[in-house]
């Protein structure tokens, strides 16, 4: 039986390299950086694939088939993958298409048949996928993986055959036939982008049965088919991750040692960068050292400095100034002495319209009006004659003793404050509360009261 015809492989195989040589123009980085050691979750291991080519009833390594002559026609199918590891994966395969053949280069003995065509409905495989070439020693990326693979699985089938006399017989009128078969396959993958794959395979099947092209001819008792094919796989996951299956591990395993090592030239050389600064720190620390103790050095012991000395090699014991120059003699030795002042009677009577005449707002520390010609006489004396004076704030007993302990406080800062407006200094001035705690009369009358309601001066 022929093979695929030398037209049909030139024209595939031209289509592969087309397709490969678009796709690495368009994408270059194939295999991007990975964590090794960390399971498959820093790659893609999920793909997808679909593909078309060439189905033929008989296989590449030979064997008896029913008919002489087998004719080549299309076939397509697609298949779901998952990458187990770096070399070995499970795959899903689904297959359709046509097997057709005839005896033109001449029937076997006792063949009523001229000629065959079966339409293979489905046949559906899960296959172990091994692939050879993604460890590569020599190449920092591997751009074709060869691969083997080989699986089981179960093909539904209608076989139509024609007699001698031309006759199409339905081998199974009544429905379709169903085999287990081994599909074993060999192939090339070729990195098309980091997402893109173009697939190139041959795949042998042997089926289970002798009825495939509806000939039952012992004892040949075992059909094959072979299918040739082209087709493109689509990694499924993001694209910041590599396919396991084209991933290169030892590649990988040189990239992240080269990686480590610039890294450690990169810290060595910061290190010693460190270092050479760290040094000229010490020398210019060491040259401020000996510029200071010049500054401290005081030769003539006057306690200024010689870097400051205007007068060098003052006589011990001698005051200088800041410059370290000797201090002048005072020719003139003039005490003025401040006059002094005595409380007079008048000075007292002051304070005491001061007192009288004294009022607030009620309830308030607020001073009424009335109230500022005898405080202005009373500051008067305090500016002129540089008296102190305690101011002594009481209140009666209305009201809750800390609210009186305020008001008594409020009122007696309320007048310090108006005497140091009028030019008072205001620390000759002391200003005390003593709430209700200091009565002068009997808080049960109401003159008593009013009288307890005051603020004393004390002039001294």
């Amino acid at each position: 039986m022929q093979l695929l015809s030398s037209k049909k492989i030139v024209l595939l195989t031209g289509l592969g390299v087309s397709l490969l040589s678009a796709g690495r123009a368009q994408d270059t980085a194939l295999n991007k950086p990975a964590q090794l050691f960390s399971g498959t979750g820093s790659y893609r291991t999920w793909s997808i694939g679909v593909h078309g080519g060439m189905l033929f009833p008989s296989i590449a390594i030979g064997g008896r088939n029913d008919f002489s002559k087998g004719q080549g026609t299309i076939g397509y199918g697609a298949y779901i993958k998952n990458q187990i590891s770096h070399r070995f994966g499970i795959q899903a395969d689904f297959l359709r298409g046509t097997l057709e053949g005839n005896n033109d280069n001449g029937a076997p003995p006792g063949t009523p048949y001229k000629s065959f065509k079966t339409d293979i409905n489905w046949s559906a495989a899960l296959s172990g996928v091994i692939t050879l070439g993604n460890i590569n020693w020599t190449q920092l990326h591997t751009a074709v993986q060869p691969y083997v693979s080989v699986g089981g699985g179960v093909l539904n089938y209608n076989p139509v055959v024609t007699n001698n006399a031309g006759t199409a017989i339905d081998f199974k009128p009544d429905g379709s036939i169903n085999k287990f078969f081994i599909p074993v396959g060999i192939g090339l993958k070729f990195n098309l982008s980091q997402s893109v794959n173009l697939d190139m395979g041959y795949r042998m099947n042997f089926v289970d049965g002798d009825d495939l092209d509806g000939f039952y001819n012992p004892p040949y008792l075992s059909d094959k088919f072979s299918y040739g094919h082209l087709g493109l796989e689509f990694a499924l996951g993001g694209r910041n991750k590599p396919q396991l299956a084209t991933h290169n591990p030892a590649a990988q395993l040189k990239q992240d040692l080269v990686d480590q090592n610039n890294a450690l030239r990169a810290s060595l050389n910061n290190t010693e960068a460190r270092v050479s600064q760290l040094q000229q720190d010490l020398a210019a620390a060491s040259g401020w050292k000996a510029e200071l103790d010049k500054m401290k050095l005081d030769s003539d012991k006057d306690g200024v400095a010689d870097f400051f000395d205007k007068c060098p090699n003052t006589p011990a014991g001698e005051k200088v100034d800041g410059s370290g120059c000797p201090l002048p003699v005072a020719k003139d030795t003039t005490i003025i002495k401040k006059e002094q002042y005595v409380i007079t009677e008048e000075d007292r009577r002051i304070v005491s319209d001061a007192i009288k005449n004294l009022e607030f707002d009620f309830g308030k520390s607020t001073i009424r009006s009335k109230s500022y010609p005898t405080l202005n006489r009373v500051a008067e004396i305090l500016v002129k004659k540089g008296f102190s004076l305690k101011l002594a704030g009481h209140t009666d007993n209305v009201g809750s003793d800390a609210a009186n302990m305020k008001l008594s406080k409020d009122r007696a800062e309320s007048v310090k404050s108006y005497l140091v407006s009028q030019g008072a200094n205001p620390s000759r001035i002391e200003a005390v509360g003593y709430g209700e705690s200091q009565p002068i009369e009997s808080n049960k009358t109401a003159a008593g009261r009013q009288k307890n309601r005051r603020v004393e001066f004390t002039l001294y």
